[in-house]
Order: structure tokens, then C-alpha cells, then sequence
């Protein structure tokens, strides 16, 4: 039906007097043949009539011009919009990408549009059947391989053809294709048993050949994500050789007998037929060309150099000519807005209609959808009769008065947008991905949402409807429609299926369209755990069980915090003298950031209620000093302190830093850590439940369960993303009247959440000490003469290095390799396995300058001071993550150098 309605409108407006007299011309070659006013959502109409009529025209009526149509628009999202509505009269019609970024260096082309365009450009080279490309006029001008190199590296190969498959591994690996053991990406191949999976560089979609000996028995397009099957063929195109698409250009593919649509033209065009919203100036009447057969002249396409312009064939002359205009049908949209106004709108639409029947005028309406229709006609019942309904997508109506049709898009009825760009929505939809099965193996632990744990057995192709006896077992398992979540017009045909086993070698069939169930079991610990059974309710129950625990944790999480809200804490006395003093020693200039976070804090400190704020700044700005004085404040009112830092050199830099600034104080400074000994450890523990510690500073060893403070009155916490939220939680709960500052450069989304709706007070420092310059970063492949460079610039200077090697297995050979490029450098190595002592020490001729490079993983990432150190050099810096580089940057350029 859709195509009878489709080829009458086409007939419909060729026969009217204007078109058809223009049609006539074309007909005849009397070149250039210009369509005027001509608005923007009728101009892919009008190319569908005439391509129509077009390719109607036997081979002799067309003469010397062959069956292939090139539409030029003036843009890309011109381009877009036209082919989208073209698609609705000319469903054949073809798609020519505009290559991206073609003049930037060093930059890869996308390989979707590559290969659309390298398809497109096979297939206008290889036949010369009747054809419709719509591309835009810069288009022409951007490189493509040379003509006749496609043809020549292109192979066909049929279904039922002689091949030998080890011809075919040798002729594809030849030719630059990588042999892999799954297809994801063009350029590969693999082979299992009789069957080769192939992805061409031109194809749309890989290819499956299945081989019955040396003969092809079956090829079929596959899809990329399921790896299932996607249709039948009868031949596919490899592209064996690699071509060089820089060797030529695409008007290079325009040959002399092609017929060139201009869409929208500029002033001078060159192209046989002209299409216009405005009025085409007529031009060039002493170079008439009419009757001139198009192979005896030379378009200006193929050679930009030459610029001719073709005689107006026009029979109104310079007269500007209305009678062939198509406009706007001026309905406005009845949609949206006020119920009143909507009904008013409506009643105007009901008497367009009426006055378009009474004017025996043809009327269509574009939907996008079937139930579209429904609505539509619900919306106007009764006064829809004459008019067709057709599923298809359409901006915006026109009418043609000279034919009597309107055409009209539903989506400017209801006042939306069409949907836009068919061929990027397949693409899109093609790369949805359910499950990766580049990641699972036979044999590997999964988990299915609904049943449990499981073992993945591989995939495996059954026939809908039928049963399968597994003789081993003894079972049968029966493959059901309702099992593999198919219809019943899908029985028979094989389908591609997961084959989960379970407990009791129970099998579980999971059809691809539900894979989003499976994922890969990750556990912790080494511990493989029990397969789930299909037979009982276990799993369920874990489920249950989860969730609950889950609402049961927020809800401590709630209560705890809800209980520091309102009970009232330790409000700590205003600054003493000694806290000015102390605070005046300090060697370097406060930012005004830095110095209002210090104001905060302690107006926070001074009030009741306990505090709970965040210190965000960048690494290197003064968190430190914050916590610092926040401690001292809290010592001079009597109340211990305990600093919790992710790692044992963090602390042990925290236990210097904060020893030097409160050595004139009588301040008793302790660590905890694996830095110091059982007996140390044991006597620091006391003296904390005593009292005779002022500040623990320490890693996770401070949260358990027998440390206890005699009187604490403030928890640091510094770089609180290396913490879990179990850690952070448990130390709230332990203390929950406590006050707790957190420190942090790159706060963890939870973290910022509460602060940003005010559960956690949060102060920003984004000013910069002075003097301190930003950090040069170069990204560079590895390079041992930038390597040794950068060292002996640094040494020059008397400063430090790190070399940041994260793979304790070969740091040794890395230490070996900066030794022998920089034989005049004193080089050492720390990393978090090294014994504690032993490490304790490295640090510590590190701090003191006493090494020049520190060859270390990312022990030295949090919180690190050191100033003199002003180069880092990151090995295989990919293999971080953003905050990790962020973190690791900030260990340098700490002092007024550039870093």
C-alpha cells in the first residue's frame, strides 16, 4: 500500500505542466535544467521525482548519461536532513560521509565513516546499476583512493564457491589482516574448525564463512557485540590489499555521464539540474550548450581548475516563474498549550482539510509510528476521511498547487522534532553491548541475576521448540518458546544461547536477547565459592538479604549521622595565646583561602556541635597546616588528636611534619604504623589510655579495636579517598561526638555529594602559594634520552627525582637502567613490600638529600612533601587512573622552582 501511495505522488506531481515541461528538459540534456523556490522540506521530494522519472528512461532515451545520481548539499546537517526524508520516496538511496578531521595530523579517521565510504565507493566502481548519492559539494574535494584501485583490491566470494580455508588464512594475513582469536574490530580474522570470521575494512558488519570441506556451505553478516548471526548472504566483498586513500580524490568517482542534483547552488554551479528555495538568477545565455551531448563536455567537477557554466534551459526566460513552487502548507501545530487554544487549533486544521476536499486536492500525512495514527485519528475523529496515513519520517509538510497535493509531517502537528538520521540510530543500536565475551572463558564463574553462581560453558546454537537429551546425565531439558523468551514464529529456526551449569550439573539455556543477566563473577579473597542450585530458594534469600543489609547499613549511617546533629560535642575555647604564637611561626605566607579554611575550622571547633567539614584544595595549597593547627587548637584545650593517613610514609612525613612545627610546645607527638615495633606499639596504646599522648598519628592501625583514648576531641582524616566508607563510618561510630576534619585534593563523589547539600561543611583553598609556579607535564612514549635529560637537568640544580616504576617485579632492572644511563646519580628503591625498617630508612636519606633518585610504585602517591624533589618521570603513566596522575603530579613542583 505504502508503495503504490509512494509511486502515485511521484507520478502525480511528474505529470503536472511545470514539472513535467523541466522533466522534458532533462530528458533531452539541455542543460542546466534550475527548479526555483522550492522550499527546504519539498527539495528531497522533487530529487525523488526526478530521479524517478529518471531512471524510468530506458538507456537510449538517457543517450551518453548513466543511470548514477549525485545529490550535492551545501553542508553536513543539510546533508542529514535530506537524506532522512529522501529515504521515504527513495528507499535505495545512498549515503556519502564527509570524512572527518581529513586535514588534521597524527589523527585516525573514524572507521565507521571510513568504511562507509570506502563501501560506497566500491560499489560505484564496481556496477553501474541505477544509483542515488547524496553528498555534500566539499565532499568532492577530499582525498579517496584512486579510481580503479578498489576494483582491482576487492575480492568476491560467493556461497557454494571451491576455497581452500588455508589459502584464505595465508591470503588474509598477506594482505595486512590480524589472525585474533575473537573479531571485534576490522582488519581481523579468526578461525574455529571449519568456520573463518572476517571483518573487512569496507564492511558494514563482519562476515561468517562456514565451510563443508573446500566449499563455502554458508556466509552470513554477524553482529560485532552478540556475535550471533544477523542474515543470510549470497556473496560478500573482501578488501584483500591496503589502499592508499590519499591517492586521489571523490570527484574523482563523478564520471562524465553521471547526472549532478545541486541543492541549494551557489552563484556559479556547474551542476546539470538546480534546486532552489529562492530565485536561480539566470545566467550565461552566450554559452549555451542545449542539445550538447553531456560526454562531449567537460565538467568542472572532475577538474577544479576549469569553471564552465551550462546555458539556462528555462522556458519562462529571465521572467521569475511561480507556477512550480512548492510552499509551506501554513497549518501551525494543534498540540500543545492550552486546552481552549488546542481546540481552536484543531477546528482551523478541520477547515484546512475541508477546503483542501473541496478543492479535490490529495492529501498525506508522515507519521513516525503506527500508534501515531491511532492517536491521530482519535484526536480528529470524524474528520479524517480522504486523507492517507503513512509510517515515515518527515520534518516539516509542503504543497505542491500544481498538482494538488499536500503533504504533511506529523511531528510538526504535534509540535515535535522528527526523529533525524536513521543510518547513525542503526549504528548506534548495532553497538549496544549485552555482554563481553572477549572476557569469559569455558569454565569461568558467572553470576545470572535471577538463579546465582554458575559456570559459563560457552555458547551453543539449539532449534526453538525442540528437546535436547543430554545423554551423559540422563536428562532432558526442553528448549521452550516461552524458556528462550522467543515467538512462536521463531520455532524451528536455530537460536544462539549461554549454557550456564549450575549445582548438581543442573544446565541453564540464557538466549542472548537476556545476557544482560550474566556477568562475571568477581569475588574477594581466593576462595572459589559453591555453585548455586536451580532448585531452591538460596539465592532469592542472598538477595533479600543483601538488600536488606544494605538499608540496614544507610540506616546506621543515618542514625550516626543524625546523633552528632543533636547531641551537643566538646565546644573548645577560643584561641589562647600560645595558639597566636604558634600559629606566627609558621615559615611561609597564608593564601586567603587557606587562611579562611583555618577560620572556619575553628569557629566550627568553638561551637557545640560536632564538627564534620571537608578541606578541598589542590595538592600542594596548605591542607596540612589546617589540620595542624586545628590540632594544636584541640591540644591547648586538653584534648588528644589522632591523624589517619592512607599509607606508612604518609604518616611517617605527618609524624615530622607535625613534630617540627610543635617542637617548641610541650606536645607529645606518637605514631602508629608498621614503622614501629610490637613493644612500641604496646607502650604508645597505653600512653593513650592514659593520657600521656596529645596527637596519634597513624594508618588503618588506629581503627582497631584496642586503641582507646583516654579524652579525644579531633579526628584528621587526609586523603580521605584512599579510605573506604567502612573505614570513615567505623571511625564516626567509635567517636561519635567527635569532631572530624577531612583532607582531601580529589574527594570521592560521596564525599562531595554531602558536602554540596550540607551535611558536611566543606572549604575550598583555589589560590595558590606564592611564588609557586604550575607544573610542566610532557606526555611522551618511552624515551631513555628524555629520561636522562631530565635527570641530569635536575641534578644540575641539586634537586631530586622520582621515577615512578608501579611493578615490584622488575623495579630492581629499572633501578639497574637509571644507574647506567646516569652513572654520576645516587639511586635507591622504595616500594610498600620492602621491610619496615628498611624503608623507614630509604625515606629518610631521601628527605635528607642524601639520594638523588628514588626509583619507587605508588607508595610516594598521597600527601607527600618533599620540596627539593622537583621532577617526577611516571612509567607507563596509561596504566593510571585520572585522580592517581593527579595525586602523583602533586609531589612535585612544591617549592618556587619550576617543576
Amino acid at each position: 500500500m505504502e508503495k503504490s501511495i509512494r509511486t502515485e505522488f511521484l507520478e502525480r506531481v511528474a505529470a503536472s505542466e511545470p514539472i513535467a515541461r523541466k522533466l522534458d528538459a532533462i530528458q533531452k540534456t539541455q542543460w542546466p535544467v534550475r527548479f526555483s523556490h522550492v522550499i527546504q522540506p519539498a527539495q528531497p521530494f522533487l530529487a525523488a521525482v526526478i530521479a524517478s522519472s529518471w531512471h524510468c528512461l530506458s538507456a537510449d532515451d538517457r543517450q551518453y548519461v548513466d543511470s548514477t545520481i549525485w545529490i550535492l548539499c551545501p553542508s553536513v546537517h543539510s546533508q542529514e536532513l535530506f537524506y532522512e526524508s529522501l529515504l521515504n520516496w527513495q528507499p535505495d538511496a545512498l549515503f556519502l560521509p564527509e570524512a572527518e578531521l581529513a586535514a588534521v595530523e597524527n589523527v585516525l579517521p573514524d572507521p565507521e565513516i571510513a568504511a562507509e565510504r570506502l563501501a560506497l565507493l566500491t560499489e560505484i566502481e564496481r556496477d553501474t546499476r541505477p544509483r542515488i548519492v547524496v553528498a555534500t559539494r566539499a565532499s568532492l574535494s577530499q582525498p579517496a583512493p584512486k579510481r580503479g584501485t578498489l576494483q582491482s583490491a576487492v575480492t568476491q566470494v560467493r556461497r557454494g564457491a571451491n576455497v581452500k580455508m588455508e589459502n584464505l588464512f595465508d591470503q588474509l594475513a598477506n594482505s595486512g589482516y590480524e589472525r585474533v582469536a575473537q573479531v571485534t574490530t576490522r582488519g581481523q580474522f579468526a578461525g574455529r574448525g571449519g568456520i573463518i570470521d572476517v571483518y573487512s575494512w569496507q564492511a558494514r558488519l563482519p562476515f561468517r564463512l562456514e565451510f563443508f570441506g573446500d566449499q563455502i556451505e554458508s556466509l552470513r553478516e554477524f553482529d560485532i557485540d552478540t556475535q550471533t548471526s544477523v542474515r543470510d548472504l549470497r556473496s560478500v566483498d573482501i578488501l584483500f590489499e591496503t589502499v592508499d586513500g590519499q591517492s586521489g580524490f571523490v570527484r574523482d568517482y563523478v564520471a562524465d555521464n553521471h547526472l549532478i542534483v545541486d541543492i541549494e547552488p551557489e552563484e556559479i554551479s556547474d551542476a546539470h539540474i538546480q534546486i532552489s528555495e529562492g530565485w536561480i538568477e539566470q545566467h550565461g545565455h552566450s554559452e549555451r550548450s542545449r542539445g550538447i551531448p553531456l560526454r562531449n563536455q567537460k565538467a568542472s567537477l572532475r577538474d577544479p581548475s576549469i569553471s564552465l557554466r551550462f546555458a539556462q534551459d528555462d522556458i519562462a526566460g529571465n521572467v521569475e516563474d511561480f507556477s512550480g513552487a512548492f510552499v509551506d502548507c501554513d497549518i501551525g501545530e494543534f498540540a500543545a498549550g492550552d486546552l481552549v487554544l488546542a481546540e481552536a487549533k484543531r477546528a482551523q486544521f478541520v477547515d484546512r482539510l475541508k477546503e483542501w476536499r473541496a478543492n479535490n486536492a490529495r492529501v498525506v500525512i508522515y507519521f513516525q509510528t503506527e500508534g501515531e495514527i491511532e492517536r491521530f485519528c482519535e484526536i480528529m475523529a470524524g474528520a479524517v476521511e480522504g486523507i492517507d496515513f503513512v509510517e515515515g519520517t518527515l520534518a516539516r509538510g509542503f504543497c505542491f498547487p500544481a498538482a494538488n497535493l499536500v503533504v504533511l509531517s506529523a511531528a510538526e502537528l504535534f509540535g515535535r522534532f522528527a526523529a533525524h538520521a536513521r543510518r547513525h540510530l542503526r549504528r548506534a543500536e548495532r553497538h549496544r553491548a549485552q555482554i563481553d565475551f572477549s572476557e569469559l572463558n569455558e569454565g569461568d564463574l558467572v553470576v545470572h541475576l535471577e538463579h546465582g553462581i554458575g559456570k559459563f560453558l560457552g555458547l551453543q546454537k539449539f532449534a526453538v521448540g525442540q528437546a535436547h537429551r543430554l545423554s551423559s546425565a540422563g536428562e532432558t531439558e526442553s528448549a521452550t518458546p516461552n524458556a528462550f523468551g522467543v515467538g512462536l514464529q521463531q520455532q524451528g529456526q536455530p537460536q544462539e544461547v549461554l549454557v550456564l551449569e549450575f549445582a548438581d550439573e543442573a544446565k541453564l539455556y540464557v538466549p542472548l536477547e537476556q545476557a544482560y543477566l550474566v556477568s562475571r563473577y568477581v569475588g574477594a579473597g581466593k576462595k572459589s565459592p559453591t555453585l548455586s542450585s536451580l532448585s531452591d530458594g538460596k539465592w532469592a534469600r542472598a538477595k533479600i538479604k543483601a538488600v536488606a543489609s544494605i538499608f540496614d547499613y544507610a540506616g546506621q549511617m543515618l542514625a550516626i549521622q543524625a546523633e552528632r546533629q543533636m547531641h551537643p560535642g566538646h565546644a573548645f575555647a577560643p584561641d589562647t595565646k600560645w595558639q597566636a604564637e604558634f600559629e606566627h611561626s609558621f615559615p611561609f605566607r597564608e593564601t586567603p583561602d587557606q587562611m579562611k579554611a583555618i577560620t572556619d575550622t575553628k569557629i566550627d571547633m568553638e561551637r557545640p556541635r560536632p564538627m564534620d567539614r571537608l578541606i578541598c584544595g589542590d595538592v600542594g595549597f596548605g591542607k596540612t597546616e589546617v589540620a595542624v593547627r586545628a590540632g594544636f587548637k584541640s591540644v591547648m584545650n586538653g584534648k588528644q588528636v589522632a591523624v589517619l593517613a592512607p599509607t606508612t610514609v604518609l604518616a611517617q612525613q605527618h609524624f615530622e611534619v607535625f613534630r617540627q612545627r610543635m617542637l617548641d610546645y610541650p606536645v607529645r607527638i606518637e605514631m602508629l604504623s608498621r614503622f614501629r615495633s610490637q613493644s612500641e606499639q604496646k607502650k604508645v596504646l597505653q600512653l593513650l589510655r592514659e593520657g600521656g599522648i596529645d596527637i596519634v598519628i597513624g594508618t588503618h592501625r588506629l581503627i582497631s579495636g584496642d586503641v582507646v583514648f583516654k579524652d579525644l576531641g579531633l579526628v584528621v582524616i587526609d586523603e580521605e579517598q584512599r579510605f573506604g566508607v567502612l573505614h570513615k563510618e567505623k571511625f564516626k561510630e567509635l567517636f561519635k561526638l567527635v569532631d572530624v576534619l577531612t583532607l582531601s585534593a580529589t574527594p570521592i563523589p560521596r564525599t562531595l555529594y554531602l558536602s554540596l547539600v550540607g551535611v558536611k561543611d566543606m572549604s575550598t583553598i583555589e589560590t595558590p602559594p606564592l611564588n609557586r609556579l604550575p607544573v610542566e607535564t610532557v606526555i611522551s612514549a618511552y624515551d631513555e634520552r628524555i629520561i636522562r635529560a631530565a635527570i641530569d637537568r635536575e641534578l644540575e640544580r641539586q634537586g631530586q627525582v622520582f621515577f615512578l616504576h608501579n611493578r615490584i617485579a622488575t623495579i630492581e632492572r629499572a633501578r639497574d637502567r637509571i644507574v647506567h644511563l646516569c652513572p654520576q646519580a645516587r639511586v635507591e628503591i622504595g616500594h610498600g613490600q620492602m621491610d619496615a625498617d628498611e624503608l623507614e630508612a630509604v625515606m629518610s636519606r631521601f628527605i635528607a638529600g642524601k639520594t638523588d633518585v628514588l626509583v619507587c610504585t605508588t607508595i610516594i602517591e598521597s600527601g607527600l612533601d618533599i620540596p627539593n624533589a622537583n621532577t617526577i618521570i611516571i612509567d607507563r603513566a596509561d596504566q593510571f587512573g585520572l585522580a592517581d596522575l593527579y595525586q602523583l603530579r602533586g609531589r612535585v613542583g612544591r617549592a618556587e622552582d619550576r617543576a
